[in-house]
């Protein structure tokens, strides 16, 4: 195992530091770096920790998304409310309903089979997005619109949405129903992951203003915490709907709106795990990837997520229609809601284990997913926002 991750962290610190003196996102240095040592090419990642890879994934995401809360200001997310709303779920809604339309004229196969390969490809990645808002956040560019804290407020959710409704797909598809209750469920488990977040968040506050202690250790109390929110989502799956990464980013939110100075030092913290995380996170999905799958798949395959991708962006933009956002801040919003990599990682190869018949179509339209728009979309928001944002004035304190 100790090899495995000198290999990870050594070879996926090489690529990426490649990638970005080419000018190009890191995190293609990373993904790179995960194909090439994956079980598909050269196989020199242990198998123990590919046997807890989706563990490890989820370590990361708790990371960058507390370190998301700690930086998302409600005031500012004020700006942008109605918008952050639906950007959680019409541009996946959009995504899908494209792909239960064409999927099934381009690949030949069922309606059903269709809408569970649309809710596969149309969640967001927090991981390759929440990152890159903060990095502007940081700069100051696109705060004054508060366009940074929407994009990541509705990364974070846009999730959510997705996985009930790819539940409910694989379900009916197993000979089972629909269960409306799930759908339901969905702004139930938002809200209640909001209210146990800020709970926790409140409790947390107070016992530092009575306990004074190391930065280090309270972001190590934090972290179990993050840890135990998580769990409390697996073991409440099947009775209560509950958001348990959104909690941890409503602690992180909480702590930011109460005490912005033990927020910022916070935050400081985490940007320093989220070095490792970075790289244990993206070659993991890397190792996912088979790129058999990925040649094998013709070109229809290819346009078919072409074209859902821009139906998506068309989502995006309906979305942002009364805002007093222009048509490049727009643009850019689009751009940013592209990149997709950790869900398809999760949940791509899940239909091929239950036995659909669909699953090995589903599995490579994933692995290509992640290929083309994961890269994309990262390099896209790299480009285009100096030129398609505005700086403000007062930007943040870089971390």
């Amino acid at each position: 195992m100790l090899t495995s991750l000198a290999f990870i962290f050594l070879l996926g610190m090489l690529l990426g530091s490649i990638f970005t003196k080419l000018r190009l996102p890191s995190l293609l240095g990373m993904l790179l770096t995960g194909i090439i040592l994956g079980p598909y090419v050269l196989n020199l990642i242990d198998e123990s920790i590919l046997g807890i890879s989706t563990d490890l994934r989820q370590l990361a995401l708790v990371i960058i998304l507390t370190r998301a809360g700690l930086s998302l200001d409600l005031k500012e997310l004020k700006k942008v409310g109605r918008s952050a709303i639906l950007m959680c779920f019409v541009p996946a809604s959009f995504e899908i309903v494209a792909t239960i339309i064409l999927a099934p004229i381009l690949l030949n196969i069922s309606v059903l089979s269709a809408a569970i390969m649309g809710s596969v490809i149309a969640a967001v990645s927090p991981a390759v997005v929440v990152p890159r808002m903060l990095k502007l956040m940081e700069k100051g560019y696109g705060t004054d619109k508060g366009i940074p804290q929407l994009i990541m407020a509705g990364a974070s959710v846009d999730d959510v949405f997705v996985i009930v409704l790819f539940t409910s797909f694989t379900s009916l598809a197993n000979g089972g129903k629909i269960s409306y209750l799930r759908f339901a469920g969905i702004p139930l488990s938002i809200m209640l992951g909001i209210v146990v977040g800020g709970v926790v968040g409140i409790a947390f506050g107070l016992f530092f203003k009575k306990v004074h202690i190391r930065d280090s250790a309270k972001v190590i109390l934090l972290l179990s915490a993050s840890f135990l929110l998580v769990a409390l989502e697996k073991a409440l799956s099947e009775t209560i709907p509950f958001s348990g990464l959104l909690a941890v980013m409503a602690v992180g939110v909480v702590t930011l709106h109460y005490n912005p100075v033990l927020a910022e030092r916070l935050s400081a913290k985490y940007s320093r795990l989220w070095v490792a995380a970075e790289i244990l996170l993206f070659v993991l999905v890397g190792a996912t990837v088979d790129l058999r799958f990925a040649v094998a798949a013709g070109g229809k395959t290819v346009l078919l997520l072409l074209v859902v991708l821009c139906v998506r962006m068309l989502g995006v933009f309906c979305c942002l229609l009364g805002t007093k956002l222009s048509w490049r801040e727009r643009a850019f919003c689009m751009i940013a809601y592209i990149p997709k990599a950790t869900v398809q990682a999760a949940i791509g190869g899940i239909p091929l284990a239950m036995g659909l018949p669909c699953g090995q179509i589903v599995l490579t339209v994933a692995v290509l997913s992640i290929l083309i728009t994961a890269p994309l979309g990262a390099l896209g928001v790299d480009v285009t926002y100096k030129s398609f944002l505005k700086k403000s004035r007062k930007a943040a304190k870089p971390l």
